[in-house]
């Protein structure tokens, strides 16, 4: 990791003591017996009796990031959480890596704000652009120990990672608790399909091996994800659920909407009755180990018994000298060791490399064979893409090589990870 001696946000404040438990359950979806189980045991659904728009006294747009939030804890997949966490629950989260009640739980799910006059009591309506999509009653507000939350969270105080940067300067002074009712889906140009309708789709009795990335797929995943059901604690029938993350994440990614598009042609190139896709309205951190950790919770309540772990997963370099944050087996180590304890099994991805003479083959049979590995980066694949390059035949898909017609801000021009639901200038062409 790297030190976090440049460019830190000080602390303010010391760690607190954990409080007695709370509840953090409300409506819940029975589910069949050879589902997984949702994590805290049922699948929680905010949509229905509670809050009407007509009683709120307060209207809020939410920021893109927020609005993945709202939806994922409407629809139960951050289950068992039943609204944005107050004090006692963000503490017990931030510190300890645990919900009061003792259940595992890695990142805080906050709501933020400037505005002082919001607080206990208030009843605030949610929106995204003229669409009602949730109420909000305020139980809590707090001043959240960000230095704290950024050392726990990321591993790291430097205002070089991106995750930090964004707790620090973009989020506001005070964090709101409270219970959500959710009223309508946010609109998105790529379909999100709730943890219910997902379990409906996926086959019972069988392992389920989620696949997240947040980048286009190439070839290389396709041969990770697919190999990963020969994994020893993969059962023989097992399927994998291929699950992108579309919403934000860090300056210089390629944007979800564009990303979507690849993943729609790849999904009907390749044809894999063994494969299944869905689309999840998640905002990055970058937060590596702890990021991970949450990825399989939300994956297993959206019905996955496994999680393919990549290298340096979550990751992220510093935004001055381009180092890494994390060490490239770190979260792999970390869900080894925490996956187990939520009911979750990770599977090691394989560092694959693609050879002249055997195709793909994993880095250490490339190596004792003498064979001649070609190397493609994400990082260099994004910017082939970005650059309208031809992709190699080996590194991508017939129909997904011809890139797409992208524009995107420069980095510097890009809204923040916090930004707005466009955040950068769009246009796709196949």
């Amino acid at each position: 990791m790297v030190a976090c001696s440049k460019i830190v946000l000080l602390a303010t404040g010391a760690a607190a003591l954990v409080a007695p438990p709370a509840s953090h359950m409300r409506q819940a979806t029975a589910l069949a017996a050879s589902k997984q189980e949702p994590h805290g045991g049922k699948l929680v659904n905010l949509f229905g009796d509670g809050l009407k728009a007509a009683d709120c006294d307060t209207t809020l747009q939410m920021t893109e990031r927020q609005s993945c939030d709202v939806e994922l804890l409407c629809n139960g997949g951050f289950s068992p959480l039943d609204g944005f966490m107050d004090e006692e629950t963000y503490k017990s989260v931030v510190g300890g890596m645990k919900l009061p009640s003792g259940l595992m739980f890695s990142l805080p799910v906050v709501f933020d704000t400037n505005d002082e006059k919001l607080g206990p009591g208030s009843k605030i309506l949610l929106k995204q652009g003229d669409l009602d999509v949730a109420t909000f009653e305020v139980s809590d507000k707090y001043v959240p120990d960000k230095p704290l939350e950024c050392l726990k969270c990321y591993g790291t105080s430097s205002l070089e990672h991106p995750g930090t940067q964004m707790v620090a300067m973009e989020r506001g002074k005070y964090y709101l608790g409270g219970k959500l009712t959710g009223l309508n889906k946010p609109v998105r140009e790529f379909p999100c399909e709730t943890p219910e309708e997902v379990r409906a789709r996926l086959p019972d009795d069988v392992d389920i091996v989620a696949f997240q990335c947040r980048n286009p797929v190439h070839r290389a995943h396709y041969e990770l994800f697919t190999r990963a059901l020969d994994a020893p604690n993969v059962g023989a029938d097992g399927v994998v659920l291929v699950h992108p993350t579309c919403g934000p994440t860090q300056p210089g990614d390629i944007p979800g909407t564009v990303r979507y598009k690849t993943y729609e042609v790849l999904k009907e190139e390749t044809a894999n009755p063994r494969t299944f896709w869905a689309y999840l309205p998640y905002s990055m951190h970058m937060a590596g180990p702890r990021e991970a950790i949450h990825h399989m919770m939300i994956r297993k309540n959206f019905g996955c018994t496994h999680f393919i772990i990549g290298r340096d997963m979550a990751g992220c370099k510093s935004s001055i000298d381009e180092e890494d944050f994390y060490g490239a087996y770190d979260a792999q180590d970390f869900a080894l060791e925490n996956g187990p304890k939520m009911g979750m099994q990770a599977v090691p991805s394989l560092n694959l490399v693609y050879t002249d003479e055997e195709g793909y083959v994993t880095a250490e049979e490339a190596k004792e064979k003498e064979l001649s590995a070609l190397k493609l980066s994400g990082t260099k694949f994004r910017k082939m893409l970005r650059g309208g390059e031809d992709i190699p035949e080996w590194f991508a898909f017939k129909r997904t090589r011809r890139p797409p017609s992208i524009t995107i801000l420069p980095k510097a021009r890009q809204l923040s990870m916090e930004g707005a639901s466009k955040p950068c200038k769009v246009a796709v062409t196949f």
